[in-house]
């Protein structure tokens, strides 16, 4: 058996530079069954739209590249919907427009899918800044227990996310809906209606994953993201009943401080100074220790992402 990969890229106000790092490290994994579905978000007047059409003609004989071009621009959630809605393969995964991943992403996944007949998986994640040094390296060995409760409590306090280290099989993915379009925490709401819609989710502890931070157009900073972490941490103040007054402080703490890192990088410094100020006040220990955890994983982690795990054994793969 051969199963079909689709990997869903959808672009927006991105060049084509970008787009094609992402393109090529899909069509160089070593797994050979896939295709590529890129779903062009940019509206059919944009100067965008034009630049990416000249850069998919370099593809267009290329039997394994799907090139969609929405009408008008749906934003993420939908346009990854777009993309779904044309996949033809047997498992679904994803890739930001201006990410990467490393050449055995696929083959290392799909076989610990197939070999346990999951409905979903994740992996860890690398994060690198445009000079391509490691910013920030998202693991989740602290997840000890699979079940729905667990798994529930887990995503809410520290995020399963993010999208590029997602595979589906198309069935469960189709049987959720997809992703909605919601002002923020797109992916965080996929992986939230996984769980609670009961698919079969593993932890796969490696990472073959890159994601780029750079400037440029993104729902991920400024007032946008701002906005939308209000809205979060309202929505999980009803799920508040399922938790302990820690792991509470704790929610509370992670909040101010997403919302200071994001007033931080867009240079509006009194919301920085009110939110971190609110992040040690709500969790002076949190506040301690999470800079020390932040920094060991980057210690740890430090290293080209190519050489990561050439030396690993046999990896234990965590399920619900």
């Amino acid at each position: 058996m051969n199963p079909k990969v689709s990997v869903v890229i959808p672009t927006y106000k991105r060049p084509g530079h970008f787009l094609k790092r992402a393109l090529e490290s899909v069509l160089s994994q070593t797994y050979e069954n896939i295709e590529l579905v890129i779903v062009d978000d940019n509206p059919a007047d944009s100067p965008f739209r034009g630049e990416i059409e000249q850069f998919m003609e370099s593809y267009e004989n290329d039997q394994r590249v799907v090139y969609v071009k929405n009408k008008k621009n749906l934003g993420g959630g939908l346009a990854r919907n777009e993309g779904i809605a044309r996949a033809s393969g047997d498992y679904i995964s994803f890739l930001d427009d201006d990410d990467k991943y490393l050449p055995e992403k696929i083959s290392r996944q799909l076989a610990f899918m197939e070999s346990n007949e999951y409905d979903l998986t994740f992996t860890n994640l690398r994060v690198h800044n445009t000079e391509d040094k490691l910013i920030d390296y998202r693991d989740f060995t602290f997840i000890k227990d699979f079940n729905q409760s667990a798994l529930l409590k887990a995503h809410l306090m520290r995020h399963i996310t993010g999208t590029s280290t997602f595979m589906f099989r198309q069935e469960a993915l189709r049987k959720i809906g997809g992703f909605q379009q919601v002002r923020m925490g797109q992916e965080f709401m996929l992986m939230l209606h996984s769980i609670e819609k009961s698919l079969k989710i593993g932890y796969l502890p490696i990472c073959e994953v890159v994601q780029y931070v750079h400037s440029g157009e993104r729902i991920s900073n400024g007032i946008n993201k701002l906005d939308g972490e209000k809205e979060m941490i309202q929505f999980k103040k009803q799920y508040f009943s399922r938790f302990t007054w820690r792991e509470k402080m704790f929610i509370r703490f992670r909040h101010h401080a997403v919302m200071a890192i994001t007033a931080r990088r867009s240079n509006m410094h009194f919301v920085f100074a009110l939110h971190a100020c609110l992040a040690v006040l709500n969790s002076p220990i949190d506040a301690v220790l999470e800079p020390v955890q932040y920094l060991m994983k980057l210690k740890n982690f430090n290293k080209p992402a190519t050489e990561m795990y050439k030396n690993e054994g046999d990896v234990r793969g965590l399920s619900r």
